[in-house]
C-alpha cells in the first residue's frame, strides 16, 4: 500500500498548464475517478496517466463557467492574486483571502 498526498489543496487557485483556464480546487480524487469514455476521449498522445491526483474545479475561462476535471500533472499555481467569478464558488467557499479562498462547506 502506498499514500499519495495532493499537491493542491481545496479552496487554492489553480491554472492549467496548456490550456486557457483557471479554477479553484473544490474536490481531490487521489488517483482518476472518472469514467472510462471520459479518459479516452482524451488524445492518446497527451493522456495524463490515472495514478496520481485529479482535481475537480469551478473553473473559468474568458468565455463561460464550468467544472473541470483535471489532472496534478496538468496544473499549475496561479499567482495572479484574483479571484475565480465561477457563480458556484459562494455556495462552496468564504471569503478570498490572501490568494484563497477558506472552506465554507461541511465535508462527510
Amino acid at each position: 500500500m502506498f499514500t499519495k498526498s495532493a499537491k493542491y489543496h481545496l479552496g487554492q487557485i489553480v491554472r492549467h498548464k496548456k490550456h486557457p483556464f483557471r479554477g479553484v480546487v473544490f474536490d481531490v480524487d487521489p488517483e482518476f475517478s472518472n469514467t472510462d469514455e471520459w479518459y479516452e476521449s482524451i488524445p492518446e498522445d497527451s493522456r495524463p496517466h490515472k495514478e496520481q491526483p485529479y482535481y475537480h474545479l469551478l473553473a473559468e475561462n474568458d468565455h463561460s463557467f464550468y467544472v473541470a476535471y483535471v489532472s496534478e500533472q496538468n496544473l499549475i499555481k496561479d499567482y495572479s492574486g484574483e479571484p475565480v467569478g465561477h457563480p458556484d464558488v459562494q455556495d462552496l467557499f468564504g471569503p478570498f483571502q490572501d490568494g484563497h479562498y477558506s472552506i465554507h462547506f461541511q465535508m462527510n
